[in-house]
């Protein structure tokens, strides 16, 4: 992918994380899925890990694995702030895993419609 069409890609990816609610949490994979591009949840993973560059603040700490899991954790300023920040909005979290995932799950794809 070229440099370019990956900067489109990874703000096409903020745009969508910028919606995700307070208190909920989404996928890699549903962000790629829902941007019609469902392989390519790895490459929303990089987004978020790019998304300081972004000019507005992206709440990327609200983006998880597939299962709920922080597999992010490690791309913040310390490994802890990512569930800090979830915890903050309310979001429990136990052993690097969201607890009532399927619950606080917010998927594009049911909450947003395409323009």
């Amino acid at each position: 992918m070229a440099k370019e069409q990956q900067n489109d890609f990874f703000k096409q990816v903020w745009q969508v994380v910028e919606l995700v609610p307070s208190g909920r949490v989404t996928s890699y994979g549903a962000i790629a899925k829902y941007l019609g591009a469902a392989k390519s949840a790895r490459m929303v993973g990089w987004a978020m890990n790019a998304s300081h560059a972004s000019e507005v603040q992206i709440p990327a700490h609200r983006v998880l694995n597939r299962n709920g899991v922080l597999t992010g954790k490690n791309f913040f300023e310390n490994p802890f702030r990512m569930q800090e920040l979830l915890e903050e909005e309310g979001v429990e979290i136990n052993e690097d895993q969201v607890v009532k995932w399927k619950e606080l799950f917010w998927d594009p794809a049911t909450e947003l419609t395409l323009e």
